[in-house]
């Protein structure tokens, strides 16, 4: 093995968590190593790039700033003021806006394309001296000592750290390599993801419309070809996203006009349309010898109140304090013990709490719909407790 393969920290998993964490180390002075098994997609209209959006709330923007990544992403990027809740499972629909004003002078928080995200990534890593980027190469296996982590890469080389982070996914292998099992709830739903066009301005309002099947979410995004844009997460039942996803475009566009309520007018597809199974997953544990498991490798959510990656840049964040905090301990059990306390309670109530709010929106059945709709006007309309759950949602322990 040659010093080149040596490092402080080893991150496997390419994707936006792990180009973020690869930074934020880098920055920190950590000479660290990233792979992943294929290079990233930067461009909207190429073949299997992710047009999927992240809101990004105001703790990890505030982390991005921290890291110097929001300067290149804050151009790009369409705040969230409002954040609307419809239901449409009635003869008339009802809906809530949940106002930012009402706890910030800030928006919610920002939106950004995903495929846009990778791109703004991994140029920063290009000038990161501390930072080696390995794009097409995955981490294979683990292997663990009191002092060193080990780990095999594809192109039949291995590297040692002091530190191995699982940003890898919902299948990790690394994570699988520490024999941590994970606990998954299968909800029979697919998403659709994709971007539209509509006459109606969104007036930087993102909102979820319930009905059956899922949410179908309209999130701001900045004007296209003149028109205002949005990105669209529409959840449905597996069959149910199988046949849209197979409509032609114009019949896709008329059933999904139809299913926004017709909010901002005749939608306009933008993009390609990609589709993915929802299931909502969390680790039994995160952390192992020498290894953190962290991001989607941690924890899976349904794509319903923006969670998702803010809860992954939230671990790296904690995982950042942690080794510029106390270096001498970098990747040892004191750590690691450390991060797991601060965020297990913080993932397994965000998991929970999505969980249920997923089959709920989900549910066809008309006494569960209108228990729905009724609760959703009775917690918007209680000004304390509507302000103690947008703090919650913000990253808020209540």
């Amino acid at each position: 093995m040659t010093e080149q393969n040596h490092f402080d920290i080893i991150i496997a998993g390419g994707g936006i968590a792990g180009l973020a964490a690869a930074t934020a180390f880098g920055q920190a002075g950590f000479h660290t190593l990233i792979v992943d098994p294929s290079a990233p997609i930067i461009d909207r209209d190429s073949d299997g790039a992710d047009l999927r959006s992240t809101a990004f709330l105001q703790p990890a923007r505030d982390f991005l700033d921290r890291i110097g990544l929001w300067e290149r992403l804050g151009p790009y990027a369409t705040p969230l003021a409002t954040m609307q809740i419809m239901d449409a499972s009635g003869e008339k629909p009802v809906s809530r806006a949940f106002e930012s004003a009402d706890i910030s002078e800030d928006p919610f928080g920002w939106n950004l394309p995903n495929w846009l995200l990778r791109r703004e990534f991994s140029a920063a890593l290009a000038s990161q001296s501390q930072v080696s980027y390995r794009p097409g190469i995955a981490a294979t296996g683990l292997r663990t000592r009191t002092g060193e982590a080990f780990v095999s890469l594809s192109d039949g080389t291995r590297a040692r750290a002091k530190l191995a982070v699982a940003c890898d996914g919902r299948n990790s292998t690394l994570r699988q390599a520490a024999r941590i099992d994970v606990q998954t709830t299968r909800f029979g739903q697919k998403a659709l993801a994709f971007a539209v066009t509509h006459p109606i301005p969104h007036e930087n309002v993102s909102t979820e419309v319930h009905r059956s099947g899922g949410p179908f979410t309209l999130v701001p995004l900045p004007d296209h070809d003149g028109r205002p844009s949005s990105a669209v997460v529409w959840m449905e039942d597996g069959p149910t996203a199988q046949d849209l996803y197979a409509l032609a475009i114009q019949e896709f566009e008329t059933a999904m006009t139809e299913r926004s309520t017709g909010l901002l007018g005749p939608l306009k597809l933008a993009s390609q349309r990609t589709i993915w199974p929802i299931i909502a997953q969390s680790a039994n544990a995160l952390h192992s010898e020498r290894l953190a498991i962290a991001a989607e490798a941690a924890h899976v959510v349904p794509p319903i109140g923006a969670q998702g990656l803010n809860m992954s840049l939230k671990d790296i964040a904690v995982l950042l304090d942690l080794a510029s905090g106390t270096p001498e301990h970098l990747g040892d059990a004191h750590m690691l013990d450390r991060y797991e306390r601060a965020r297990k309670a913080d993932i397994q109530m965000r998991v929970a709490g999505i969980t249920m709010l997923n089959k709920t929106s989900q549910t066809g059945r008309p006494l569960i719909q209108q228990a729905r709709a009724f609760g959703m006007q009775a917690l918007h309309d209680i000004a304390p407790v509507r302000q103690t759950l947008m703090r919650m949602g913000l990253g808020a322990k209540g």
